[in-house]
């Protein structure tokens, strides 16, 4: 399975949270599933950090990686077409970085590991 975290995701699990439920943990350790972080999630942590609303051991340009590498998640980038596919979402999430990890999840057939359940609304694969 390809999976993609979503932001919160990604930091509940650099931190081990008790948040995390156990098929996400469970999906998240097996090894035959691929592991996904994207620049969207990059972009919305750095712009967090940058106004206050997030608090990091470093700074996201040393802490992304780091935490990336040290849980073998595969950085993902912003393409073009998961730009374009936009269009085709109703409002459902005003969250614009949400959004973006939906239209990237349907436009490259990932699993997003998110507890949110406005991004269960749209025609994406979840779990939690």
């Amino acid at each position: 399975m390809k999976l993609l975290l979503d932001t919160c995701t990604f930091l509940w699990v650099t931190i081990g949270s008790d948040k995390l439920s156990k098929n996400v943990i469970d999906a998240f350790l097996d090894p035959k599933n691929d592991v996904y972080f994207s620049a969207v999630s990059a972009w919305e942590i750095n712009v967090k950090y940058r106004i206050g609303k997030l608090e990091l051991p470093l700074p996201p340009d040393r802490f992304i990686p780091k935490e990336r590498d040290r849980h073998f998640i595969t950085p993902l980038d912003l393409t073009e077409r998961d730009t374009l596919h936009l269009y085709k979402l109703p409002l459902n999430h005003k969250d614009p970085f949400d959004r973006m990890l939906i239209s990237q999840a349907i436009e490259r057939s990932l699993t997003i590991l998110t507890p949110d359940p406005l991004v269960t609304q749209y025609p994406v694969r979840t779990l939690w």
